[in-house]
């Protein structure tokens, strides 16, 4: 069980890795999910990456059809999340075509 234990300490749920960073936690809602989601499926990905220049600002990095770009502004934390959520958005906006196709019906 010593051995077992040891292992667990290392792992933990939650806790970054040693010398890790994590942005913690945003609540999102069902919209967030929806445009994440379809977002994913169509092979864009937006990452909330430290930036190890600083001790505690954070990068955005949207990767589309696997073509990597940064966003060249730094955030904090809980703006890098919101700022993530945002991204997810504006793509699901810009290239969901039903959603093209749904604005221009109401009109």
């Amino acid at each position: 069980m010593g051995k077992l234990n040891k292992l667990l300490d290392r792992h933990q749920p939650g806790k970054c890795a040693k010398g890790g960073r994590s942005s913690g936690f945003l609540s999102y809602n069902n919209e967030n999910i929806k445009h994440v989601s379809w977002c994913l499926s169509n092979n864009i990905a937006i990452s909330v990456v430290p930036n190890w220049k600083t001790d505690k600002l954070w990068m955005l990095q949207i990767k589309i059809k696997g073509t990597i770009n940064t966003d060249p502004v730094d955030y904090t934390d809980e703006a890098a999340l919101t700022k993530m959520y945002e991204y997810y958005k504006y793509y699901h906006d810009k290239y969901n075509k039903d959603n093209i196709q749904n604005s221009v019906k109401s009109v």
